[in-house]
């Protein structure tokens, strides 16, 4: 049975075809890339003409956001609270509840979702399924939950219409591994307007990590280059675990040794963080799993020169727009270090991350290949 649901705003019929968004933590939230893309796919959807519903989990949104779009209906189900069982049990009492309403089509994100497919397939209600990054090759999974991801995705590809990829890496990677071809759609970003430099910086005079700590984000060898970087530079780090450990206390250590070093931990304000992007000298990005990866994405629209962990993913959004480099802390150390000494190589690097974004990484694009997708399932009669 569906759990107990608190309903926030529902639209009377209307015609136009409905959507549920299902896997997120709900809209308007903010707390990683998938919520960032539903804060603007869920809006421009209802401006093309769809009723849309984005199930999510109570405590992740804010009713009094004045970034929320009254047009979209918030839905709020239960579920479990815990690392490995989060995603899966307010999945499944998402997609009970779109049973029972039964949209035209269903969004629904991440791979682990996808035991609950054959649900919404029985009902006859068609669904897109955003695949996310390659989970199960996560450092921060235990063998249980890759094993979860795994075959969540075997089902994904069995059961969705059709599957969003943010990569064309990943699109490569699920023809390879399940035999099925995705549609590419990335993540977008926004352009930056001129912001103030963070108290106690100066422009291009600063190198800046943004991420969450976990190992496939390169937190351990960051922090070891930044103590060479800071020999000579400040230093910015922004981020957490979100709940305490090792890598925090890594890296609070190192703030506190050491003047140069500053730690923010998490920065939800999307101005500072912009403005942290466009004034950086050097934006190490450190991520090395996922596809398009929406920090690096915004930090290219902040103009941000960008040096990047070597991985398939990177090389694909910068192309060319940005340096390189092993998951070595002396290698990290060496290219920061070099680019925070060559205002010239900044302004260049600067210049082709905002060219690169703009051509390939706008919302507009994102957004309108998502709703052309949706109308791509539905039956021609609707």
């Amino acid at each position: 049975m569906p759990a107990r649901l608190r309903r926030r705003r529902r639209h009377a019929p209307t015609g136009r075809p409905s959507v549920a968004v299902i896997g997120t933590r709900g809209y308007p939230s903010y707390y990683g890339g998938f919520e960032t893309a539903v804060r603007r796919i869920a809006p421009a959807l209802v401006d093309a003409g769809w009723d849309v519903t984005v199930y999510g989990r109570d405590g992740s949104t804010r009713d009094d956001d004045p970034a929320r779009d009254r047009r979209v209906t918030s839905r709020l189900t239960k579920g479990v609270e815990s690392k490995s069982l989060s995603t899966l049990s307010y999945g499944l009492t998402a997609v009970l509840d779109a049973l029972v309403r039964r949209p035209d089509a269903a969004l629904v994100m991440n791979v682990a979702n996808g035991f609950w497919l054959p649900l919404l397939r029985l009902r006859g209600i068609p669904v897109l399924v955003n695949v996310d990054g390659i989970e199960w090759e996560r450092a921060k999974w235990g063998r249980a939950a890759k094993t979860v991801f795994r075959l969540g995705a075997k089902a994904s590809a069995r059961f969705a219409n059709g599957l969003i990829c943010d990569a064309r890496e990943i699109v490569r990677r699920w023809q390879a591994d399940f035999g099925v071809d995705g549609l590419f759609i990335p993540y977008g970003g926004d352009p930056v307007r001129d912001l103030p430099v963070e108290p106690g910086q100066r422009h291009r005079g600063y190198a800046l990590v943004v991420a969450r700590f976990v190992p496939e984000n390169t937190v351990v060898e960051f922090v070891e280059a930044a103590r060479a970087i800071a020999e000579r530079h400040d230093v910015v780090i922004v981020g957490s675990t979100g709940y305490g450990g090792e890598l925090d206390e890594l890296v609070r250590g190192l703030a506190d040794e050491d003047d140069r070093v500053t730690w923010l931990g998490h920065v939800s304000d999307d101005d500072r963080l912009h403005a942290l992007w466009q004034h950086a000298g050097a934006y190490f990005h450190g991520h090395s799993v996922g596809g398009t990866n929406p920090a690096l994405v915004q930090a290219m629209f902040a103009g941000a020169p960008v040096v990047a962990r070597d991985t398939v993913y990177n090389r694909e959004v910068l192309d060319g727009a940005g340096v390189l480099v092993a998951p070595e802390p002396a290698a990290i150390a060496a290219a920061v270090t070099a680019l925070l000494d060559d205002p010239a190589e900044q302004q260049r690097l600067s210049e082709a991350a905002l060219a690169r974004a703009a051509d390939a990484y706008t919302w507009r694009s994102v957004c309108d290949a998502y709703e052309e997708a949706l109308r791509a399932t539905l039956p021609r009669s609707r």
